[in-house]
């Protein structure tokens, strides 16, 4: 069973909807809410800012995984170009960031089913998880549908939000908070209506809303033509960002002032409600909790990825990479959705607090494998500048461009330092990295040639 290997059986499409699934989820539909509130219409060049940023890493990682055939993640890349610690630690911490998120996700499945049914959040967030186990279980080519169909939903609605605004736009529509209007941009205290503060305090969220862009490396070693397939899906990121991000809220902006809108519920669902449209409010329910689902199985999907990857590198238990007849890493996948059904429990346990803890770790691990790849970058093209000569896909305004962009990662970090729900999570977030630190050193073996002992 551990001789097999992963089918490359995810076509051009897979990846292509995959990019646009990772770049959708619940950071917009459900997130956008609390940014909205903290930062006004400016939310707009928050979004702006950390989406051309991340093209940046998308750039760099696009790069460095077409220099290597047999590169399958981020730790892979780490260790030959920083360190054997850095490739485990970056491995596990990405393991780790979309357990994180995935348990947003589910979270967020209890969420918007209390809009049709009175039931605790963790119930519908359990059944979700134990669904999505017995999809991924199957095959490869499975997950590549249902992210399809996932991403094709999402799409469809975020393009019909945003041709309905634009009509509501030009006839003038009046809501019960006034008339549909580019003027509530800036009419409703301005587009910073809490000062350069609350466009600061925004970022935690906006970067979770970005989480699992780099989904497309982690498909690499099941994608039949990385060559072709991973630039193309990475040079269409920024059309992503300004459609589905910024012409998504803009429209919902110029529809309802943003002072109207709630912190706590999704305001696409409330954009529809405030039209007059009860019934699209139920079914862009349906969408954002299938956007929830969807993410979810990306999460499932990633973390079984990881662990098999680390599994292969001797960084994690060898019974990891067990395939089962479908060429699935089945007990990876398992023992990653074991751990995340501690999502559910926090839905029990916290139930409105549960959201932002787990999104404000995701965001802050996030951050470091991010800046794992423009690290990893810098370090490839002045170590392989033949690699970097032979590159069909070069990263652009490297190596200036990597040091800005992990400038404002580190930024980020020092304005989630004060903020009050995001302080506690920061940190406490460093107890995993000393404690993986902790793992890899007590594992390192003395003699050179071998880095890690297996794990047994």
């Amino acid at each position: 069973m551990a001789t097999k290997e992963l089918k490359r059986d995810l076509k051009n499409r897979h990846v292509q909807l995959i990019a646009i699934g990772g770049t959708i989820g619940t950071g917009l539909f459900l997130g956008s809410g609390k940014s909205i509130q903290l930062a006004g219409p400016s939310i707009i060049f928050t979004y702006l800012l950390v989406g051309i940023a991340l093209f940046f890493v998308m750039r760099a990682l696009g790069e460095l995984l077409l220099s290597n055939s047999g590169y399958k993640s981020f730790t892979d890349f780490a260790t030959d170009y920083i360190s054997p610690w850095a490739g485990f630690v970056t491995g596990w911490t990405y393991w780790f960031c979309w357990i994180m998120t995935a348990m947003a996700d589910i979270i967020a499945v209890g969420v918007y089913t209390q809009y049709w049914f009175d039931i605790p959040q963790w119930v519908p967030a359990l059944i979700c998880l134990v669904i999505l186990l017995g999809f991924n279980l199957l095959t490869v080519k499975l997950f590549g549908e249902l992210e399809f169909w996932f991403a094709i939903i999402k799409v469809i609605t975020i393009i019909a939000l945003i041709i309905v605004g634009i009509v509501l736009l030009v006839i003038g529509f009046q809501t019960n908070t006034g008339t549909v209007s580019v003027t509530n941009l800036w009419s409703h205290g301005g587009m910073f209506p809490h000062g350069v503060t609350g466009f600061l305090f925004s970022l935690q969220m906006v970067v979770f809303a970005f989480v699992g862009v780099e989904l497309v490396g982690v498909s690499a070693a099941e994608t039949a033509n990385p060559q072709k397939s991973i630039p193309s899906a990475i040079n269409k990121i920024p059309v992503r960002i300004l459609l589905f991000y910024v012409g998504a809220l803009f429209v919902i902006l110029c529809i309802n002032p943003w002072d109207k809108l709630s912190a706590s519920s999704s305001p696409f669902v409330e954009v529809f409600s405030l039209i007059g449209i009860p019934v699209a409010a139920g079914i862009i329910n349906f969408v954002v909790l299938t956007s929830a689902a969807s993410a979810c199985n990306s999460g499932l999907f990633s973390t079984s990825r990881i662990l098999y990857n680390l599994s292969s590198n001797k960084l994690a238990h060898h019974k990891f990479t067990i395939l089962n007849k479908n060429h699935v890493p089945s007990n990876a996948l398992v023992t990653s959705a074991i751990v995340l059904s501690v999502g559910a429990l926090l839905s029990k346990v916290v139930p409105e607090q549960a959201f932002t803890i787990v999104t404000t770790i995701s965001a802050i691990c996030f951050i470091w494998v991010w800046s794992i790849i423009l690290i990893s970058h810098i370090r490839y093209t002045k170590r392989r500048p033949d690699l970097r000569a032979k590159s069909t896909f070069k990263a652009p305004l490297t190596p200036f461009i990597n040091y800005v962009v992990l400038a404002l990662f580190a930024f980020i970090l020092v304005v989630m330092l004060f903020a009050k729900d995001t302080r506690i999570p920061l940190l406490l977030t460093p107890l995993w990295f000393i404690i993986l630190t902790f793992i890899y050193n007590s594992c390192h073996s003395s003699r050179p040639s071998v880095p890690m002992k297996k794990f047994k």
